[in-house]
């Protein structure tokens, strides 16, 4: 029997943490004597109010979380954060429209980047702030941060930590799950403020540096600049925005060993390796595309080409050039491919993630050699660990589930009035979480001329994608409602 007295505390307790969210952003608004102060302030109100609803009348309940709670938990607490963090943007007018206003959160929240906004530099610093800040507080996990700040949590930390956390299987730096959860964070944090130093040195105001700290670490792509990081020329700033998304992009256990002096654990990871592979690979190689038919100078053409790719795979969506216009189309083929691929497990980046394709290549591999040799026993190794067909039989499910989900949202989105291209890119970038897309719904155009429907559809996507698909489909299923 699922509990949902402990459902409506948890979800009370996040838009609570949420309302003081919001008052940093009224914060920030109080400093630039914003027009949206008065409007961050409603919304933090009824954040915390609805909260308090939820949270007063089931203070005293046992607060053990079970796996079919934690499931619900999971994939209401991004529903109900988006529609409420919507609040400031819709109650303001600056989105108008409800649709667009969750359409920008959930694309906040979930770290997508894809954007309805035609000109950003409109909205007040306020707004501007709390628009990235749902990037940094989606990004490591609403659920991560939830289990490190709430010392109500006694027990089913570890059942929520796994419905949200990326990946095959998720890495615990600690016996007890709120230590790890602290630990992500405190490497979380560390990467940003340093990020955050850089960029200010680099060229950038506070404000901006702040901004796109937030929007590179949790590989967002929301930006306070219409132009994204093209607004800059810099090249500093674009070689250190670059090394700060493929740091992002890396499992984030592995980057805490190696900030604790482990760094063989970093060098030696398998799935670490084939992504500095791919990433790099990818990258001169578009670069060299750019190069030879955009006749752009050498190092512009490296460095624009390293910049998308890095962009694209560790799903952050930063643009400092509009990959649409670029020759032959192969070269913006192979940002399509990199959408899919994705980053690391147990990093902020989306898409099918590394492992995945390494396990699936691996294992196609082996298929031939059992074929063969079928009396041999050719078991999946990984990171000289060998992986049960359990593990094996779900990567297969996943890829194929996550090939459905693409087929039939670009069928879907096709009738909203986008052409395929459109379709397509837009359905690989919302549930991979990239936010930079293809045709009309490219980085020189965006969201905005998506109908309603296709909005809510893309919502969907980002919300599936974003909680590693099985999280949030299982609950359409007859035996998740079974008693």
């Amino acid at each position: 029997m699922i509990n949902a007295r402990i459902i409506m505390f948890f979800l009370g307790s996040l838009l609570i943490a949420e309302s003081v969210f919001m008052l940093i952003a009224l914060a920030v608004s109080v400093i630039y004597s914003g027009i949206d102060f008065n409007y961050l302030l409603i919304s933090a109100t009824a954040t915390c109010l609805a909260g308090l609803l939820l949270v007063l009348p089931n203070l005293k309940i046992d607060k053990k979380v079970e796996k079919r709670e934690s499931y619900l938990i999971v994939s209401l607490a991004w529903v109900l954060m988006s529609l409420f963090g919507a609040l400031p943007f819709f109650i303001s007018g600056f989105i108008p429209s409800f649709t667009d206003a969750f359409f920008e959160t959930m694309s906040g929240f979930t770290t997508t980047g894809a954007s309805i906004l035609n000109n950003v530099e409109a909205l007040p610093h306020g707004l501007l702030f709390w628009r990235s800040l749902t990037h940094w507080i989606g990004g490591m996990g609403i659920i991560v941060l939830s289990i490190a700040i709430m010392p109500m949590l006694k027990s089913g930390g570890v059942q929520l930590f796994v419905a949200e956390a990326p990946g095959i299987s998720p890495d615990k730096l600690h016996p007890r799950i709120k230590e790890t959860a602290k630990k992500l964070w405190m490497v979380y944090m560390l990467l940003t403020v340093v990020l955050t130093c850089l960029l200010h040195v680099f060229g950038m105001d506070w404000f901006d540096s702040i901004n796109h700290a937030f929007s590179t670490i949790a590989t967002g792509g929301f930006s306070t600049k219409q132009a994204s990081v093209a607004h800059w020329t810099s090249p500093s700033i674009h070689y250190t925005i670059i090394m700060f998304m493929m740091l992002s992009g890396i499992n984030y256990s592995m980057l805490y060993f190696a900030f604790t002096g482990k760094i063989k654990k970093l060098i030696k990871n398998t799935e670490v390796k084939f992504y500095l592979f791919l990433i790099i690979g990818f990258g001169l190689l578009v670069g060299l595309g750019l190069w030879i038919y955009m006749d752009l100078p050498l190092e512009k053409a490296f460095r624009d080409g390293m910049f998308q790719v890095v962009s694209v795979m560790t799903t952050t969506g930063f643009t400092t050039n509009d990959y649409m216009q670029w020759h032959p189309i192969g070269l913006w083929l192979i940002l399509l491919l990199v959408m899919l691929i994705g980053g690391s497990a147990g990093s902020t980046s989306g898409g099918i993630k590394v492992v995945r394709i390494h396990i699936l290549l691996r294992n196609t591999a082996l298929e031939f050699k059992r074929l063969l040799f079928p009396s041999a026993v050719l078991p999946v190794k990984y990171n000289k660990t060998v992986l049960s067909d359990k593990t094996v039989n779900s990567v297969l499910a996943f890829v194929i589930l996550y090939v459905v989900l693409i087929i039939l949202g670009t069928f879907v989105l096709s009738f909203t009035g986008l052409d395929f291209t459109s379709s397509l890119g837009a359905v690989v970038s919302s549930i991979g979480n990239v936010g930079t897309s293809l045709g009309e719904t490219g980085p020189a155009v965006g969201f905005a001329g998506v109908s309603a429907f296709g909005k809510w559809v893309l919502s969907f996507l980002m919300l599936v994608g974003r909680l590693e698909l099985f999280t949030v489909m299982i609950l359409f299923t007859k035996s998740f409602w079974k008693k």
